[in-house]
């Protein structure tokens, strides 16, 4: 009587009779709520609707098995002595059953509220972890490309102070050579004064009467004209004795362009390496004018 009222109550509720039948058979008829959450719990199982077929050996509701021996062994029990052990209240009327069921629905929809309120905080739950995965993710980016900023920006400022560098040392070459070449000549012009009175076996001439000196043929300066990747051209005056790095650092001091390049002569066509930047302009034939090309390595 308990198992048909339950199962009359959850189809009066709205709940077909499969469904009805196993939320009462998987409950063990505990009751009406039970079966209600049971249903709740079940309600997108893919079989929910297929019909409801007990095991063998095993009753509507109950959840101990029914021995073919004990049922035949023991007596009938008439109808009335069933409906007193198993329904032992009155029954309800219909103004009973509906307002069970009106309870029953009013429990059920409290139920669904609960359960959507949960589902509602898990979505909720979900959405702060997924945030928070993506400021780590976020986070790490940027640390990422804040370390490779650093790294470019450090090797930037290595280069820079390479090339400072090196410009400084020839500079400081360029500045020393002109020291060594100035105390080499001095030393050497007033050697000369000293030593030509002796030196000279012609005879002299009053010094009222001496003519001017003789003309040099060493040229002891340098024009040089320097043509530029952009077409343009600078012209500077440089000591013959002063190396081609000195043209060179002249060139890197008064180019916009910034590239590094190569000098060389158009005529005869020579291309000057890092060796002849030491040798003196002079040596290379550059005396006392000359044109060079500013070519890219």
């Amino acid at each position: 009587m308990a198992d048909c009222t339950t199962l009359e109550s959850l189809m009066e509720m709205g709940f077909g009779r499969n469904r009805a039948e196993k939320a009462v058979a998987h409950t063990g008829n505990q009751g009406i709520e039970r079966a209600m959450d049971w249903l709740m719990e079940h309600e997108n199982d893919p079989d929910i609707d297929e019909p409801y077929v007990p095991p063998t050996g095993f009753a509507l509701g109950s959840s101990e098995p029914q021995s073919s021996s004990e049922s035949v062994s023991e007596p009938a029990e008439s109808a009335e002595e069933v409906l007193d052990q198993e329904d032992p209240k009155h029954p309800m009327t219909e103004e009973e059953k509906k307002e069970q069921i009106k309870r029953l629905e009013e429990l059920m929809r409290v139920k669904q509220e609960e359960r959507r309120e949960r589902e509602r905080q898990e979505e909720v739950d979900r959405e702060k972890q997924r945030r928070k995965q993506g400021q780590e993710l976020q986070q790490i980016r940027q640390k990422l490309q804040d370390d490779e900023m650093k790294k470019l920006a450090d090797q930037r400022r290595k280069e820079k102070m390479e090339d400072r560098m090196a410009k400084q040392r020839v500079k400081d070459k360029i500045a020393r050579d002109r020291e060594e070449r100035a105390r080499k000549f001095g030393g050497g012009s007033s050697g000369t004064t000293l030593s030509s009175p002796t030196s000279d076996a012609s005879p002299q001439t009053p010094p009222e009467n001496q003519g001017p000196p003789p003309a040099k043929k060493d040229y002891d300066e340098c024009r040089i004209q320097v043509r530029l990747l952009d077409g343009s051209a600078l012209t500077a005056v440089f000591k013959a004795q002063e190396s081609l790095a000195a043209v060179r650092v002249y060139v890197q001091m008064n180019s916009s362009d910034g590239q590094d390049f190569t000098l060389l002569s158009p005529y005869p066509r020579r291309v000057y390496t890092d060796l002849d930047m030491e040798k003196p302009l002079r040596e290379l034939g550059l005396v006392p004018s000359a044109v060079l090309v500013v070519t890219k390595k």
